[in-house]
């Protein structure tokens, strides 16, 4: 087998609870208009790890909404298998994996795998993950994203980690979870409110407002480390913390000088700078894709809109035009497009602007909607909406055809962050 990479996915050394009673669960809710239709023949190997990881495979595939998954009942294929193209051409897939999980000599689990352009009868390549029994839907979603890319030419998010705040039963809950909404972990407990949780570019930290000093503080949160360090406890409030793209700054707002201002302070809570000088209330900032500017939402004209100033200050400029309310601007990592919460109608919606052309699509039908949050391949908007009175997570395409909703069974769920590529 051409070995491609090798990765050691070890058990990550999250300083966080124990797993959360409050686990996501997903509904899809909508599939893109074109899917590729792949096979993913049951792995050999150990049966159970086998079964774990092909199926961790094919529930991501197929929640993404751009993969039909193509009958392999009864099937069972590793990736030295001989692949009879014709007859997998004939049940309609344009790929088929196949691959293996067996022990190691230190005891822990080889996943191999390839995956094939059925209809060129050609191998697109492979990989071997090596991992621990616990991680064994880890290796799922490596492998997954593997495939999504050698597919669709964009890298796949199935590893990637998103968090959120869950209430229930008086407590604020600041939790994280693989992106299927899997294996949540409490990372903070309280019962003062958590809000604003954003992650840092590399994945290990997590910026969040807290409440339990009865009182806005913006906190940096370790995940590995589970350590905590106040970044900015000023006079009055403190809130929506927003990392620059390299990781060393905040943008963050104060209101220590009168009104709700615009400031960068360094990761550690030094080098405070102010960024707006307005008479209106300047917030939730988001620096741009590649850090030049700061995006935030402003009243500086009458009614609340999205603006955009240098990520050192200076003028701003009025970005959103179309209605009276458009508010939280999030820049796609890709630099193509913004999110936002549009008010149509009474309705708060997510919207997205095309920042080429300035062209703004509605994206969802829904009444209050909030928080959006780009996936790192700028392909899914994940925000906070409410069905029934009650919080839940929904993951939006950029083109608004898939949709997938995420819920806690006892509890609201808020304030949802997509996390980075998987480091």
């Amino acid at each position: 087998m051409h070995k491609i990479s090798r990765y050691f996915l070890v058990l990550f050394a999250l300083c966080l609870s124990a797993l959360a009673q409050a686990q996501l669960s997903i509904e899809i809710t909508g599939a893109g208009a074109n899917r590729i239709p792949v096979a993913i023949a049951d792995f050999l190997g150990d049966a159970t790890a086998s079964r774990i990881v092909t199926s961790t495979v094919r529930s991501d595939l197929e929640r993404s909404g751009l993969f039909k998954l193509v009958d392999t009942t009864g099937v069972a294929l590793d990736e030295n298998s001989p692949i009879n193209f014709a007859d997998w051409k004939g049940k309609g897939a344009d790929a088929i994996a196949a691959g293996s999980l067996l022990r190691s000599p230190d005891g822990r689990m080889e996943a191999r795998f390839r995956i094939y352009d059925a209809q060129k009868g050609v191998a697109l390549g492979g990989a071997v993950y090596v991992t621990s029994n616990q991680q064994l839907r880890a290796a799922g979603h490596r492998i997954a994203d593997y495939i999504y890319e050698k597919l669709t030419g964009e890298k796949g998010v199935f590893s990637t980690r998103i968090a959120y705040v869950v209430k229930a039963r008086g407590q604020f809950l600041l939790q994280i979870a693989d992106a299927d909404g899997q294996g949540a972990a409490t990372a903070l407990t309280s019962t003062e409110p958590i809000i604003s949780p954003t992650w840092s570019p590399d994945g290990s930290k997590l910026a969040y407002v807290s409440f339990e000093k009865k009182k806005p503080v913006i906190y940096v949160h370790s995940i590995t480390s589970g350590q905590r360090q106040i970044v900015a406890n000023f006079k009055g409030s403190n809130s929506a913390p927003a990392w620059s793209p390299d990781g060393r700054r905040l943008a963050v707002v104060l209101s220590k000088d009168g009104n709700s201002q615009l400031y960068a302070v360094n990761a550690d809570g030094s080098g405070v700078q102010r960024l707006t000088q307005s008479g209106g209330i300047d917030t939730e900032p988001r620096y741009s894709a590649d850090g030049s500017s700061v995006y935030f939402t402003s009243d500086r004209g009458g009614s609340p809109q999205i603006y955009r100033i240098g990520a050192n200050g200076g003028d701003a400029q009025r970005v959103t035009f179309e209605g009276s309310y458009n508010v939280s601007p999030r820049p796609s990592p890709d630099g193509k497009s913004l999110a936002f919460i549009a008010r149509r109608e009474g309705r708060f919606q997510l919207a997205v602007m095309d920042l080429a052309s300035r062209q703004v699509q509605v994206l969802t039908d829904s009444h209050k909607d909030e928080s959006p949050s780009f996936a790192p391949n700028s392909r899914m908007i994940l925000i906070a909406t409410e069905v029934g009175g009650r919080g839940v997570l929904s993951a939006v395409s950029s083109d608004g055809r898939i949709k997938q909703r995420l819920s806690v069974a006892a509890g609201d769920v808020r304030e949802p962050a997509w996390g980075p590529f998987y480091q």
